[in-house]
């Protein structure tokens, strides 16, 4: 009889447990959102954006911009600090520990190597993640030449004429230094008869002409424009513009019959803006580039906006071209990379130092 009502009680204890159960689960888990719903949201965040040499003068006009957005939005307090360098070299200080939360650089190929170390830094898929393969401005490449362009230099077949020296900075660290390269490969290639062979000894012509590279863009557009070397600089357009703008009763600014768009991306660092706690804000300021105020910032900087209603304000401003591409003219940067800059590849076969 006791072991009976034991029994029948047994689903009435079950019953009280549970019900004891939820109690305390929903207690922990109120507990929990209060913890979450009091805890402090930062005054202050502070990111890191590690670019590429010309771009030193966009992002200190875009930077206070983008800052009093996200005061306006957040109520956060937001540092950015800025690091300039030749882009290859960029590249390797992040992959050597630098803690970016973002990194714009001179071309894909430069972030794709974020990855190349002893651990992933970045989402392999990061071209994805904004609109135009993750490039809110392009540029292309340009002749930079002294007044009255003294040795009428007209196209690339005249960089290889008479005892023209050239200045272009390093490809193995420099990003502008590789489109620069390109650039001169894929015209020699398009002329009638043109072959890889031909472009090979184009190239090595030009660069039996170069007296100084430099580690990035702006160190060649110093030692061109402030130390008086060479006669022609192979530039970004960007910065060729802000030489004439500087001193334009010194430069003028030539462009060649065929060059190469010139596409710098912007990525997140993932894995430091995860550790740091910084995603919103480095993901919202590369976002915040794609807006018509920051279009308009990138346009006045010499970069070619990616915004139609930007382009057509400024299309005085920038002449149409013939260009090639990375992808179309060379199977893409890791295809380029590989075979052109990679150690032991075409730049190291046809340079030899003097």
């Amino acid at each position: 009889m006791k072991t009976k009502s034991l029994w029948l009680a047994l689903p009435l204890i079950l019953a009280l447990a549970s019900c004891g159960q939820n109690t305390d689960q929903s207690n922990n888990a109120s507990n929990a959102s209060d913890e979450a719903a009091s805890k402090p949201v930062k005054s202050e965040v502070s990111i890191l954006n590690v670019s590429y040499d010309p771009t030193r003068e966009l992002y200190q006009q875009y930077n206070p911009i983008f800052q009093q957005y996200w005061k306006q939005k957040t109520g956060q307090d937001l540092t950015i600090q800025q690091s300039n360098g030749g882009s290859g070299k960029q590249a390797l200080a992040v992959q050597n520990g630098l803690k970016a939360d973002v990194v714009t650089l001179a071309l894909a190929g430069d972030i794709d190597a974020l990855n190349d170390g002893s651990k992933q830094l970045i989402n392999p898929g990061w071209q994805k993640t904004l609109p135009d393969n993750s490039t809110p401005y392009t540029s292309t490449i340009v002749f930079l030449v002294r007044k009255g362009n003294p040795k009428n230099i007209k196209d690339w077949n005249d960089l290889t004429k008479g005892n023209v020296e050239i200045i272009t900075p390093n490809p193995k660290t420099s990003g502008g230094a590789r489109w620069n390269f390109l650039a001169a490969w894929a015209y020699a290639k398009h002329l009638p008869g043109g072959s890889d062979e031909t472009a090979k000894k184009f190239v090595a012509d030009i660069y039996n002409r170069v007296s100084v590279m430099d580690t990035g863009a702006r160190g060649s557009t110093i030692s061109f424009t402030q130390r008086g070397l060479g006669d022609v600089l192979l530039a970004w357009e960007n910065e060729a513009y802000l030489a004439v703008k500087e001193a334009g009763d010194q430069f003028e600014i030539l462009t060649p019959s065929l060059s190469i768009l010139c596409e710098p991306p912007v990525a997140v660092v993932d894995s430091v803006a995860d550790a740091k706690g910084t995603r919103e804000a480095a993901t919202e300021y590369l976002k915040y580039l794609y807006t018509e105020d920051a279009q308009r910032i990138i346009a006045k900087n010499f970069y070619r906006p990616t915004n139609p209603a930007v382009q057509a304000e400024f299309k005085d401003q920038f002449p149409p071209l013939n260009l090639v591409t990375i992808d179309k003219e060379f199977g893409g940067w890791k295809q380029a990379q590989q075979h052109f800059f990679a150690d032991g590849g075409v730049f190291d076969q046809i340079y030899s130092k003097k």
